[in-house]
């Protein structure tokens, strides 16, 4: 028992549920009290600085540096009083994880010793060091002016006594370095251009915005654990162990009860974000053991991103009191579900109508229809650089492992709404429709909603599933920053929505009527994206094979999906609409392919040295044990009963020596092509070597250290195995 291992395993005994200290109040009595949200801003503002603030927050008007002045000292006020001593501005580097300099709110001053001080500059902007974040060549190391910039959007709110500011994040020169300045980008962009279609049915919106509803996946191991485990550490992910006996197949944890110290965990981790105004809403045990989700009412996009981003830091900080760990990667044990983070997107009104929520009348369904068809042809014409935008080291394990979608990526629409949809393409047509074809088409478009009504079944093979009123991008993953996809998903249906908007004005500047306009260029559009659309099982080979067929791209490895980063199609789109420079995203695919390589090469080093230092010692320890065991049995029994006796013992121990050689040829072979890629000075070959090179070994090695550990004493063995890190609650 004097192993990491089995001490980490008697700490585990001792663990109890820690009390959740703070007495249990309505939600709504505590819901939002860190937030300086515009009931603070009434409260602690003047009545026009609370005007303009509002002003910005919905319509993006800027702020003048007056008004500035008047907000920053409400909010300094408000902070203060609730024992706040330093402010800094938040914001989402390109680490993809979150940033933040903390500032103390006071001022040396010659006549009043130390003052409480924060103005409005030190509130609209500030220059934190930006040298050592990934900017992907868009500076040099020795540049280290970056810029922060309020975002009035997203609420300031306060986080282990510090007030935060959410900001954007931009270089020097004025490059966006960040996730934050993209995403409201395109969010603007998709707001002009759906209110613009919008039109063509009610006069009334006047602002569009995109909605998010994200659903955190992820594993909890007991912290002790996670600390004799060097791999799970470093990499976030188990580099080696044997499947236990039992993990998922009899689906007992999926919905199960909740354990009392994960319960435990769950309520002061949602008392925390209700305090943030995260509306957490649902909790509960995942497929896998050990595996649990939370999700939230959907939001504005950009607060929804704030928010999740804000939630992952709160988890690992609430899970310390409780002696756990959380994991937030893809993959973290192998041959069991992983994590994902599901984005459920739509696109809501002024008016309080969800453009992808069927309505009560036929004109109401022709928007929805005409939203449904725009976002599913604005996905087959950019799954590509939809897919680049998910795609990790971590990712890469999970998708297409029957657990989560495939890289294919494809639309699920249930039956009864393609149905609709192939009624449509059958039934329209250039020519001008009478008046009885006229009435039985509207008449079957205002028939939608009772069709829909609890026959829209869930895909989750699908990568992109329509689910009732939102659409449900399943292939992102757990540690991802969902403003990547957000943003480029946001981008491509506002380009979409324009060119229907061109295409529709030429047709009614010819002569046709309005709504039989809307319905031929949609005819078009669910033509030429029919082939992205499939309602089957993505998971099956039937469907890779199929998809083939179709002319669908199916790009596993990560270095050659992210070139679609750098396809004349995305250039287009994305300069084309002042969302991102080609250096921008020429950065953007630069630190991707860099993190990629640099995850392999941590992972790579970790596994060499718990091979060679962990493993193959323990190894030989056992193995000598055998050997001597058999020079014993030689000693004591003649030579025919130790050839029956010891044979298997023989057997054992040649296995163990076989198996040890090849670690050891196979660690050192692993060493050399990590040389060989390292001594490449073209980023992308470097990449490619470590994806072609380097990763197989990765797995080749875990072959035969999985298998000697189903071999060697359990007594001994150095690592928590996996049915102690999966089930040890």
């Amino acid at each position: 028992m004097a192993t990491i291992r089995f001490k980490a395993l008697e700490a585990l005994m001792t663990r109890q549920a820690q009390p959740v200290e703070q007495p249990l109040k309505k939600t709504s009595e505590y819901f939002a009290e860190n937030v300086f949200d515009q009931r603070k801003m009434k409260e602690f503002l003047s009545k026009e600085a609370y005007d303009t603030v509002k002003d910005a927050i919905e319509n993006g008007t800027r702020i003048p540096r007056r008004i500035a002045d008047q907000v920053s000292s409400g909010m300094k006020a408000w902070a203060v009083s609730k024992g706040v001593t330093h402010y800094t501005h938040w914001f989402h580097p390109l680490t993809g994880a979150t940033a933040e300099k903390h500032d103390a709110f006071f001022e040396p001053s010659l006549t009043d010793g130390v003052i409480e001080s924060f103005d409005g500059a030190k509130l609209v902007q500030q220059e934190p060091d930006a040298s050592s974040f990934p900017s992907g060549g868009l500076r040099n190391t020795f540049e280290a002016r970056g810029y922060t910039a309020w975002d009035p959007s997203s609420p300031a709110f306060i986080f282990d006594r510090t007030l935060c500011i959410p900001t954007i994040f931009v270089s020097y020169t004025g490059e966006a370095l960040d996730y934050k300045t993209p995403l409201l980008k395109s969010l603007s962009l998709l707001n002009d251009a759906a209110v613009e279609v919008c039109q063509y049915f009610d006069k009334d919106v006047t602002k569009v915005f995109a909605t998010l509803g994200w659903e955190q996946e992820y594993f909890l191991v007991d912290s002790a654990l996670y600390m004799a485990r060097p791999d799970l550490m470093l990499t976030g992910r188990t580099l080696m162990g044997h499947p236990s006996a039992k993990d998922q197949q009899l689906e007992d944890h999926y919905f199960g009860t909740i354990p009392t110290r994960v319960t435990a965990f769950m309520r002061e981790f949602e008392i925390e974000a209700y305090k943030l105004g995260i509306p957490i809403k649902t909790r509960h045990n995942e497929v896998a053991p050990n595996q649990f989700e939370c999700a939230p009412v959907y939001e504005e996009a950009n607060l929804a991103v704030d928010h999740n981003m804000l939630m992952m830091d709160l988890m690992k900080k609430i899970s310390r009191r409780h002696n756990f760990k959380v994991l937030l990667h893809e993959k973290p044990f192998k041959g069991i579900n992983g994590s994902g983070k599901h984005n459920n997107w739509s696109m809501a009104t002024n008016t309080g109508v969800n453009l992808l929520s069927p309505g009560k009348n036929p004109k109401s369904n022709l928007q929805f229809l005409t939203f449904i068809v725009n976002t599913i042809k604005a996905v087959h014409e950019h799954a590509d650089l939809l897919r680049a935008s998910i795609v990790s080291a971590g990712n890469e394990h999970r998708l297409g492992a029957s657990e989560a979608p495939p890289s294919i990526i494809s639309v699920f629409l249930g039956s009864y709404l393609t149905k609709v949809l192939d009624e449509l393409e059958e039934r329209v047509t250039d020519k001008k429709m009478s008046p009885d074809e006229k009435t039985e088409l509207k008449l079957d478009i205002g028939r939608i909603p009772e069709l829909l009504l609890d026959n829209t079944d869930r895909n989750r093979t699908s990568p992109f599933a329509f689910t009732g009123n939102r659409f449900e991008f399943r292939a992102v993953g757990s540690n991802a920053n969902c403003a990547a996809p957000m943003t480029f998903l946001s981008l491509a249906v506002a380009d979409q929505l324009k060119k229907f908007k061109v295409e529709v004005d030429a047709k009614i500047d010819a002569g046709v009527k309005k709504d039989e306009a809307i319905l031929q260029v949609l005819k078009d559009y669910i033509i030429s994206s029919k082939v992205i659309r499939f309602d089957g099982n993505g998971y099956s080979q039937e469907w890779v094979e199929e998809a083939e067929r179709r002319g669908l791209s199916n790009i596993k490895e990560v270095v050659k999906a992210l070139e679609a980063f750098e396809s004349e199609k995305t250039l287009n789109l994305c300069t084309g609409h002042n969302i991102f420079t080609k250096r921008e995203l020429e950065a953007r695919h630069e630190i991707k392919v860099e993190n990629y390589t640099k995850i392999l090469q941590i992972e790579s080093r970790v596994l060499g040295d718990l091979a060679t230092n962990h493993i193959i010692p323990t190894v030989y320890k056992y193995q000598n044990q055998l050997i001597e065991n058999v020079r014993g049995l030689k000693q004591v029994l003649d030579a025919k009963d130790f050839d029956q006796i010891a044979g298997i013992q023989l057997q054992t121990i040649k296995e163990i020596s076989g198996r040890i050689a090849l670690i050891k040829i196979k660690v050192k072979n692993m060493i050399e092509a990590r040389k060989k890629a390292n001594a490449v000075e073209d980023l992308y070959e470097k990449a490619r070597l470590y994806s072609e090179e380097v990763k197989p070994y990765l797995s080749e090695i875990r072959y035969h250290i999985d298998h000697l550990e189903m071999i060697v004493d359990n007594e001994i063995w150095p690592l928590p195995k996996y049915r102690e890190l999966l089930f040890a609650r």
